[in-house]
């Protein structure tokens, strides 16, 4: 069996997880998720934990197993905890400003690029660090790697947007010629 699948989920206090059907809510201090799962898995709220079962040993089953598990220990986690992603950007004249529900990026084009955030997530603006909260895992994720996307980290300078604790490794410049 999947050991991500097979271990119970225990469900906090504070948190009301409801199944109805092939449909998971979870609804906490931060908010309420939904999530649809494969109608081959059967989860089971019972004393206070979730469990996932599986019908058989499949590989299919056992991928959707593992996957189903942890999509529903993050739900509960994002309504009790949240999540957050934070990016660094990197490089002269580089700057980021929240303006509303817009992230203006100046990142080394002719224009500064203007980045629409999600109304379900929150982004925070601190000096050169975008930070990305949500009780989504899966969208927060999403929105990082769409700021990230903008402009890459430059493998010669480092020069652009990477995540907080992202080591980089360099390329040598151009070596000189010899003949």
């Amino acid at each position: 069996m999947s050991r991500v699948g097979k271990t119970p989920i225990p469900v906090p206090e504070s948190v009301k997880v409801n199944v109805e059907g092939n449909t998971v809510t979870v609804e906490g201090s931060k908010g309420k998720l939904t999530f649809n799962f494969h109608p081959d898995i059967k989860v089971k709220v019972k004393d206070r934990e979730v469990r996932v079962e599986r019908p058989s040993d499949r590989a299919f089953h056992k991928a959707l197993h593992g996957t189903t598990a942890a999509i529903i220990r993050n739900m509960i986690k994002g309504v009790t905890e949240g999540f957050t992603k934070v990016l660094e950007v990197q490089g002269l004249g580089y700057r980021v400003s929240l303006k509303g529900d817009t992230l203006e990026l100046t990142v080394g084009y002719s224009n500064p690029v203007k980045y629409k955030v999600p109304p379900d997530v929150k982004v925070e603006v601190k000096g050169n660090e975008i930070h990305i909260h949500g009780i989504d895992k899966q969208k927060v994720g999403q929105v990082a790697a769409e700021i990230r996307a903008i402009k890459k980290p430059d493998p010669y300078k480092g020069k652009g947007i990477r995540y907080k604790g992202e080591i980089l490794k360099l390329k040598p410049g151009k070596a000189a010629g010899k003949k």
